[in-house]
């Protein structure tokens, strides 16, 4: 079978290597040839094609960031216990649980009308204080990551309070979490 995806490939990463010696893929050349030569096997169209690569190198990206790409069981095998009856997920670190009770913390990243982010606590308009950890529904579960504006307000020099600058924002959280 003539496989063109492959051909193009050692071309194109020839090219590479001798116009760019220090290419910081070129330690990945040969697995990266046999990436291609396994897709243009895979009979991908003209239709499909875009989108199994695009999928593919996702996959891959998240992969080698250690990133999940399929979503939480919860199962015992994926906690490890960091402290006294808390456990960690082993998958993603960001998912803890704590008397049978799973929470993720950046569920919400709160941002401010300057465009800085962070991971806290945030006021709701009557006061209400809503933190960017939340409460796991249920499992298998793949996180969710909300970005909500705030409006940050100076209360004594140095000191701010950050307010939800519309609290119908978090409805959309709420489909998919429990407040913590």
């Amino acid at each position: 079978m003539n496989n063109n995806t492959k051909s193009h490939a050692e071309r194109e990463l020839d090219i590479l290597i001798k116009t760019t010696p220090d290419a910081i893929i070129r330690h990945f050349v040969p697995e990266i040839i046999a990436i291609c030569e396994a897709f243009g096997k895979s009979g991908q169209s003209g239709v499909s094609a875009p989108y199994t690569a695009s999928a593919l190198s996702q996959a891959i990206k998240k992969l080698c960031l250690q990133q999940t790409i399929a979503p939480l069981t919860g199962e015992d095998n994926e906690w490890n216990e960091c402290s006294d009856k808390v456990y960690q997920n082993n998958r993603l670190s960001s998912v803890f649980k704590e008397n049978d009770k799973a929470h993720y913390l950046d569920a919400i990243t709160w941002k401010t009308q300057k465009g800085s982010t962070w991971h806290a606590t945030a006021k709701t308009k009557s006061g209400e204080e809503i933190k960017s950890r939340q409460y796991i529904k249920s499992f298998p579960f793949k996180p969710q990551e909300f970005v909500i504006d705030v409006i940050e307000q100076e209360f004594e020099k140095d000191n701010w309070e950050f307010f939800i600058k519309n609290d119908d924002d978090l409805e959309k959280v709420f489909e998919i979490y429990n407040k913590f």
